[in-house]
């Protein structure tokens, strides 16, 4: 989005291109729609350009590179660079927020009530078994449906202003998408049925500049993954995730990335921090309700009508529940600092200095775009992205310094990732949810998981002992 190559056509390239045309066009709400030609030709660059970025992605799990740089992950560098993330949020999420900030202050305080104010309450739930009869299941519902209880109670909300004439009908007022019939048309034009296939938007290209920028989103995913894993391992309470989990997760970024781009869906796949905010707040961390809820977008995908009507929630209740969510997830990125001793001037020294050039580095590129200049375009292009994203910058200096100066295994707060279910802080072991079982991976034989291929293979688990205990 910040190469000048990939914006949008100005409103003069669209009147020149207009005027070279023999369609005959006229404004929509002052715009100039842009030619599906322009759309689907740069489309199809990053749809080529994403698939070879994609295979590059999962090799870096697949190779077992990431196991390795985990290792040299400690505290130090995620909370730096998870904070850059959660304060590049902010932006996104007053986007959305801004459109009418009274319902999307509504939805955070009602999801703030029923997972925060009514935590440890439990909800009387009317219940008829056979061998009870009917009696009252006592049952924490309002905690553990809270972020939909308060998309439902956000929306209702919004109904009612529009219904009331409260939000602007004007398309061009920020409040219009705050109203819940502004994407109303998208429930008549959406077809019942639709099934993503390769190639359906034209044939796959390569684009230099497309690549770097999928690629160097590659490497900065990777970190915020790494990072990612552990703040999710620490709200599960559970140990750190060892090498091969780290590895199996980055090996399924990239194929899915690779998928993406050969069905035409235009972005990248990695994780997410509104997800582990999604945990803290809920407390459930069910891989179930994960799998169920892949299948459920699976579902969205190929039902048109069913998938539109999830896309009309107003702008405003999504910035609410977005306040939720990255909020319960900086609160989780703080927590790690309790594994690091904070008495230290080194510690003290490198989180400050790596956040510090972190907020720097984007802003100078912002306001010298053209500064660097190698003569080699495609070598600025991807030095300029680099130095314009706060969380790779923050998250490399921040490593580079956490593993250059000297420092203790304790000091430093890589003990707890280190030792894995027996660690201690101090003189107080740290207490699990469940132990390092939970990595394992399912459906795979004990034989295959001890075999020698298990040994050699960074995305299994391998446990020679099993070997044993099958004979």
């Amino acid at each position: 989005m910040t190469l000048k190559e990939w914006s949008c056509p100005s409103k003069e390239d669209l009147v020149s291109i207009y005027s070279n045309s023999t369609i005959n066009m006229t404004d929509i709400n002052g715009r100039l729609p842009v030619p599906k030609e322009i759309i689907l030709g740069q489309l199809e660059k990053l749809q080529g350009s994403l698939m070879v970025a994609g295979i590059l992605h999962l090799l870096i799990g697949l190779t077992g590179l990431v196991g390795v740089i985990a290792r040299y992950v400690g505290p130090i560098t995620i909370v730096p660079a998870l904070l850059l993330a959660v304060l590049y949020m902010h932006r996104v999420t007053v986007k959305f927020a801004e459109s009418f900030w009274g319902t999307a202050v509504a939805t955070t305080v009602c999801g703030v009530i029923l997972s925060l104010y009514l935590s440890g309450k439990k909800t009387p739930i009317p219940f008829w078994t056979r061998s009870r009869g009917f009696h009252i299941f006592w049952y924490p519902l309002h905690q553990v449906f809270s972020i939909l209880i308060s998309v439902l109670f956000g929306w209702a909300l919004s109904a009612i202003f529009t219904n009331f004439g409260v939000l602007s009908s004007d398309p061009n007022s920020v409040q219009f998408y705050a109203r819940t019939d502004a994407r109303n048309q998208i429930l008549s034009t959406n077809p019942w049925f639709f099934f993503p296939y390769p190639g359906q938007f034209g044939s796959f290209r390569f684009d230099t500049a497309a690549f770097i920028g999928a690629f160097v989103a590659t490497i900065m995913s990777v970190v915020d993954s790494i990072c990612d894993y552990n703040a999710c391992a620490r709200m599960c309470f559970v140990p750190f995730p060892p090498a091969h989990a780290m590895n199996r997760g980055i090996f399924w970024e990239g194929l899915m990335s690779f998928f993406a781009g050969m069905t035409g869906a235009g972005h990248g796949t990695n994780s997410y921090g509104g997800n582990i905010g999604a945990i803290g707040i809920t407390k459930v961390a069910s891989r179930r309700v994960f799998q169920v809820l892949a299948l459920i977008y699976m579902l969205f995908a190929v039902l048109g009508k069913l998938n539109a009507a999830f896309i009309t929630i107003p702008y405003s209740v999504l910035g609410g529940t977005m306040i939720l969510y990255f909020g319960i997830f900086f609160g989780i990125v703080l927590s790690q600092l309790q594994f690091i001793d904070l008495n230290s001037t080194r510690n003290l020294a490198i989180l400050g200095i790596s956040i510090l050039v972190g907020f720097m580095s984007p802003y100078w590129v912002e306001r010298h775009p053209d500064a660097i200049d190698t003569g080699v375009p495609e070598l600025d292009r991807t030095l300029t992205m680099l130095l314009a994203n706060g969380i790779f910058i923050s998250g490399l200096v921040a490593c580079f310094l956490d593993n250059t100066v000297k420092g203790t295994i304790q000091e430093r707060g890589l003990i707890a990732q280190l030792e894995g279910e027996g660690t201690q802080v101090g003189d107080q072991k740290i207490e699990y949810e469940e132990g390092m079982e939970v990595y394992d991976v399912p459906w795979v034989p004990n034989f295959i998981k001890s075999s020698r291929f298990a040994k050699y293979c960074p995305i299994l688990p391998y446990f020679p002992e099993k070997e044993t205990q099958t004979k």
